[in-house]
C-alpha cells in the first residue's frame, strides 16, 4: 500500500550524505574551516594547540646591549666634549715661486679655516708627490688665512726637483718642530686648543595596547607563547606581550636611526635627536661598496687593508667590532678562506684546526690584520625581513671596543665609559627608562568606568656617540 506520509523537520535532513563504501568524500567530510554550522557536530577534531615560530626568535634587538651601557640623566639635554688632535696639519695651495699658502684647509674638517702655525714652525710639505722640508718665514702673526713657507733644500719650491714653476699647486703639510737663530725673541703667540662639544637631547617614545574587558575573560583554544615568557589560552596575553617586545625593539631601532628635525621643519615635527647612523655619516666614516661582491679575490684583502689606513689615521683602537649582513658576513669568510695556504682541489683546509678528515668550518669569528683585532657577527637588524633587510642601503658598522674618560655630574667624578652609550631621563620621582603602566577597569585598573585594559610604554632616552671618528659605516 503506497502512503503520501511526508515529514518535514529539523530531524528529517542528515549533516552527511552516505556512500556506498567506508571513504572520505567531500559530500560526508566536515570541513571546520568552512562555516560555523561544522562546530555544530558532535566529533572533535585534532587540534594543534600550541603556534608555529616560524620566524623564530623575532626581537632585533641586543645590538647596544653588546656594545653600550644605559646610564640616567635629569637634564634635557646632554654635553660632551671632545679632544682635537694634538699636532698642526693642512691641506692648501701654493705658490710655488713665493712659497705663500692659502685655501688652507683642515684635514678633520674639510673646509677653510684660520691656521694655527707660527713664524719660526719647521714643516714636512708634498707637492707633486715630492716630499720637502721647509721653515715658516710668516705665520698666524702675519694672517690667520696664509703663510709662507721656504724650502731647506733650495731657494724656492718651484726649484725642487719635480716641482714646476707653474700656477698655484695642491700642497699638503705637517708640523714637526721650530728652530730659531741665536739671540733671538721666543716664538709669539700661543697655539691654543680647539673646543670641540656636541649636544644630543632625549626623545619620547611611547606605544600602546587595549582590549575590552569581555575578550580578557575570553579563552581561546591556541595556546599562547612569546618572546617575554607569556603563556596560556588567553590570547591577550599574547597580544600585550608582542608589543612589549615590539616596543622593546623599538627603544634599540629608535637610538640607531634617529634624526634630528630639520631647521624648517613643521611644527608638527618633533625636534628628533642624533642617533647612531646619524653621528657616524656627520662625524665618522662612511666606506661604500667595501664588500661588493663583483670584487676580484686578488683585490679582496687590498680592499679591506683600506680600512686599516683609515683607522690609522683616526683613534687607532685595537679591538673592534664589525656588525654586518649576511653578505658582508659571507665576504669576509670568503676572504679569510682565501688565505689559507694549505689548499687541495679548491678546498682550504687547515684553518683553525680544520683538516681534509672532518668538517670545514669557514664562519670566522675574530682575525687579526696589522695591528688591529677584528670581531665579526651577524646583525640581525639587517637580515630581518621586516626591518633593514627590507629598505636595505646599510651593510654593517664597525664599532670601537673602547671608552672614554668623562665627567659625570650626578657622581661628581670622571669616570670611563664606553664610546656608545644611552641616556635616560630618571630622578627621584621618575625613572623613564622604561614605563608601562595599566588604565581602565579591568585587569586591577580602576582609574576609569571604561570596560577595558588600556596598557601604556613610554621612555625618553638618547644615544651618545662619542668619538665618532671611530665608527664606520658601511654602505651599499
Amino acid at each position: 500500500m503506497a502512503t503520501n506520509v511526508s515529514f518535514a523537520g529539523p530531524s528529517a535532513g542528515s549533516i552527511v550524505s552516505p556512500a556506498s563504501q567506508k571513504m572520505t568524500l567531500q559530500s560526508n567530510y566536515l570541513n571546520f574551516h568552512s562555516g560555523g554550522e561544522n562546530w555544530a557536530q558532535q566529533y572533535l577534531p585534532e587540534l594543534y594547540a600550541q603556534e608555529v615560530e616560524r620566524y623564530g626568535n623575532r626581537s632585533v634587538s641586543s645590538f647596544l646591549r653588546m656594545v653600550g651601557a644605559e646610564m640616567p640623566m635629569a637634564s634635557d639635554q646632554v654635553i660632551w666634549s671632545e679632544q682635537g688632535r694634538l699636532h698642526l696639519a693642512y691641506t692648501g695651495e701654493v705658490n710655488p715661486v713665493t712659497g705663500a699658502i692659502d685655501a688652507i684647509v683642515g684635514i678633520d674638517s674639510g673646509a677653510t679655516e684660520a691656521h694655527a702655525i707660527r713664524k719660526g714652525a719647521t714643516v714636512v710639505a708634498v707637492v707633486n708627490s715630492v716630499v720637502f722640508k721647509a721653515f715658516v718665514t710668516a705665520g698666524i702673526e702675519t694672517a690667520t688665512n696664509t703663510l709662507t713657507i721656504k724650502p731647506y733644500g733650495a731657494e724656492n719650491v718651484d726649484d725642487l726637483a719635480g716641482i714646476a714653476t707653474t700656477d698655484n699647486q695642491a700642497i699638503k703639510f705637517f708640523v714637526y718642530g721650530s728652530e730659531f737663530n741665536k739671540g733671538t725673541d721666543s716664538m709669539t703667540n700661543s697655539v691654543e686648543p680647539v673646543f670641540k662639544s656636541f649636544t644630543n637631547k632625549p626623545m619620547i617614545i611611547k606605544d600602546h595596547f587595549e582590549i575590552s574587558g569581555s575578550d580578557t575573560a575570553q579563552i581561546g583554544w591556541v595556546e599562547v607563547s612569546g618572546e617575554s615568557g607569556q603563556a596560556g589560552y588567553l590570547w591577550y596575553m599574547k597580544a600585550e606581550g608582542d608589543t612589549r617586545v615590539r616596543f622593546e625593539d623599538y627603544l634599540e631601532m629608535t637610538m640607531i636611526e634617529a634624526e634630528k628635525s630639520h631647521a624648517n621643519a613643521v611644527a608638527d615635527v618633533p625636534d628628533g635627536s642624533e642617533g647612531l647612523l646619524s653621528a657616524i655619516a656627520s662625524r665618522g666614516m662612511v666606506a661604500t661598496n667595501q664588500f661588493d661582491a663583483a670584487t676580484p679575490a686578488a683585490d679582496k684583502l687590498a680592499e679591506f687593508d683600506l680600512l686599516l689606513k683609515e683607522l690609522d689615521k683616526q683613534g687607532s683602537i685595537e679591538e673592534n667590532m664589525l656588525f654586518l649582513d649576511r653578505d658582508a658576513n659571507l665576504y669576509i669568510d670568503d676572504l679569510l678562506a682565501g688565505l689559507n695556504p694549505h689548499v687541495t682541489g679548491g678546498v682550504n683546509y687547515g684553518v683553525f684546526e680544520n683538516s681534509s678528515d672532518m668538517a670545514l668550518n669557514l664562519g670566522f669569528t675574530g682575525f687579526r690584520r696589522g695591528s688591529y683585532d677584528f670581531y665579526k657577527t651577524d646583525w640581525k637588524y639587517l637580515n630581518d625581513a621586516s626591518t633593514r633587510g627590507h629598505v636595505g642601503g646599510l651593510k654593517g658598522l664597525l664599532v670601537p671596543a673602547g671608552t672614554s674618560s668623562v665627567y659625570d655630574q650626578q657622581l661628581g667624578k670622571n669616570v670611563r665609559r664606553p664610546f656608545l652609550h644611552v641616556r635616560y631621563r630618571a630622578s627621584e620621582m621618575d625613572d623613564r627608562r622604561m614605563k608601562s603602566w595599566i588604565t581602565g577597569s579591568v585587569g586591577g585598573a580602576t582609574a576609569s568606568g571604561v570596560d577595558k585594559m588600556e596598557i601604556h610604554y613610554l621612555s625618553e632616552r638618547c644615544l651618545v656617540t662619542q668619538a665618532a671618528n671611530n665608527f664606520i659605516k658601511f654602505s651599499s
